[in-house]
């Protein structure tokens, strides 16, 4: 025990995050090769089951079976389990056990709590942790009881009913995209009801923690009538504008390509809760309401760029971010016009976050095109937008496909896990894992010299 604790000492908090990451997946891939989490009768192939186990850790709900065709209803609780383990976050759950147990939280595991939730300072770790346990459990339990009670509709015995209820609403709130159907949400196409939740629920998993706990507080201090107003974050304002523009444009897009395709000879109505119900899926979650392989080529491509763009930090959304995407869009429409400094709500941006946000941008996407050129060699039978689909699926840590993970090849399904596990942790914290504390001051400085661009 003594090297051990050695040995972790002179590891980085990314790397032990990652550590604890990959140890969760190991016991995960333990707990799904119980011969009880299986239907009778039902075999699993072990890296079947590897596979599983990184999808659900990462929040993906990407899947090589049918899950309700071969889990039993003691494997759908293993699997929520998990998910609560991997959507709160590690460290996040780690403290909640923590905090049972009376345990003193010091300040490596606050570091590590800091890392992992992408968090500036250490001070109010732990409640920030607290109140983010308090708040998914809340929402998740109130989400399941609503819909437990209308899938009385649906379902012969209430057993059934609320079963269906509560794991729909774990995955929709850990954004994780699995079913219990057989057939996602097609059953419920219909049915606005279901879905306007499900986009709720979606929503409070990818927009980001910080912005829940800063409306949570600035709803108490308007209860409270206090004479201070709240101040949102300059991080809530960008994450909450970028995120409710980004569902408007793809609500819109799918309609627009869809029009004269798919939502021919659809009703209005219908037609717009399937792009609406896939722009906010496609974000974070996996659900979806129609055949999704149906889609004209043009629209598979943007749900593939929404899904590359993911849900927010902090969240249980994957991808790039949204705040990664607006500071992107913020430095090219400042260096269009000519200016240095990037300014935006009164509040000035670091540069340090401006070079952060571009090499996160640029390095996910040679990562994803790389992925994209090697599986299109190893499994030349497949589409290549099917291919691409895949890839932005599992690095946004969507779990959407067109079909085609069943029938890939190992090879192709090791590059998936990769990007699912790279996805959940996020590529800051990847960034640490391989060059260590980010923003280093340099001791010493060449002389400075122009080069050619563009």
């Amino acid at each position: 025990m003594g090297k051990v604790r050695v040995w972790l000492e002179k590891r980085s908090p990314a790397q032990i995050i990652t550590g604890y990451y990959l140890l969760t997946v190991t016991i995960s891939i333990l707990l799904f090769s119980l011969p009880a989490v299986h239907k009778p009768g039902v075999k699993v192939d072990f890296f079947d089951t590897v596979f599983m186990a990184v999808s659900v850790v990462s929040d993906t709900g990407m899947t090589v079976f049918n899950i309700s065709e071969t889990y039993s209803v003691f494997g759908y609780f293993i699997i929520m389990l998990v998910l609560q383990f991997a959507g709160i976050g590690i460290m996040g759950m780690s403290t909640f056990f923590w905090m049972l147990l009376g345990r003193k939280i010091g300040l490596r595991e606050r570091r590590l709590i800091m890392i992992d939730n992408n968090q500036f300072a250490l001070s109010g770790l732990v409640r920030l942790v607290r109140d983010i346990l308090k708040m998914i459990i809340f929402i998740e339990l109130v989400g399941a009881l609503i819909l437990g009670f209308h899938f009385l509709n649906y379902y012969p015995t209430w057993k059934e009913a609320f079963l269906q209820g509560l794991f729909s609403s774990v995955c929709a709130t850990t954004n994780a995209g699995m079913d219990i159907t057989g057939e996602s949400y097609a059953p419920y196409a219909s049915d606005y009801f279901v879905q306007l939740l499900t986009i709720i629920q979606i929503i409070i998993g990818a927009i980001g923690f910080p912005v829940l706990i800063e409306v949570k507080e600035c709803l108490s201090k308007k209860k409270m009538k206090l004479t201070n107003p709240f101040r949102l974050s300059l991080f809530t304002k960008i994450t909450t504008i970028t995120y409710g523009i980004l569902l408007i444009i793809g609500t819109i897009l799918i309609l627009l390509l869809e029009f004269q395709h798919y939502f021919k000879d659809v009703s209005w109505h219908k037609s717009f809760f399937y792009a609406f119900f896939q722009a906010a899926t496609t974000r974070s979650t996996g659900f979806t309401t129609m055949d999704i392989t149906e889609f004209s080529m043009p629209t598979l491509l943007v749900m593939g760029v929404l899904m590359f763009i993911g849900g927010s930090p902090n969240s249980m959304g994957g991808g790039i971010r949204t705040t990664t995407l607006a500071l992107n869009l913020l430095f090219i429409y400042n260096f269009a016009k000519g200016k240095r400094d990037i300014k935006v709500f009164n509040r000035e941006l670091h540069q340090y976050d401006i070079m952060k946000s571009l090499a996160i941008t640029l390095f996910a996407i040679v990562m994803c095109l790389v992925s994209v050129i090697v599986i299109s060699i190893s499994d030349k039978q497949q589409q290549l937008i099917a291919i691409f689909f895949e890839v932005c699926s599992a690095f946004g840590t969507v779990g959407l496909t067109m079909g085609i993970t069943p029938d890939l090849s190992i090879f192709a399904k090791c590059i998936l896990m990769i990007l699912m596990f790279i996805g959940r942790i996020g590529l800051t914290s990847f960034f640490l894992i391989i060059g260590g504390e980010g923003n280093k001051e340099d001791k010493y400085h060449y002389p400075k010299e122009k080069v050619i661009t563009g």
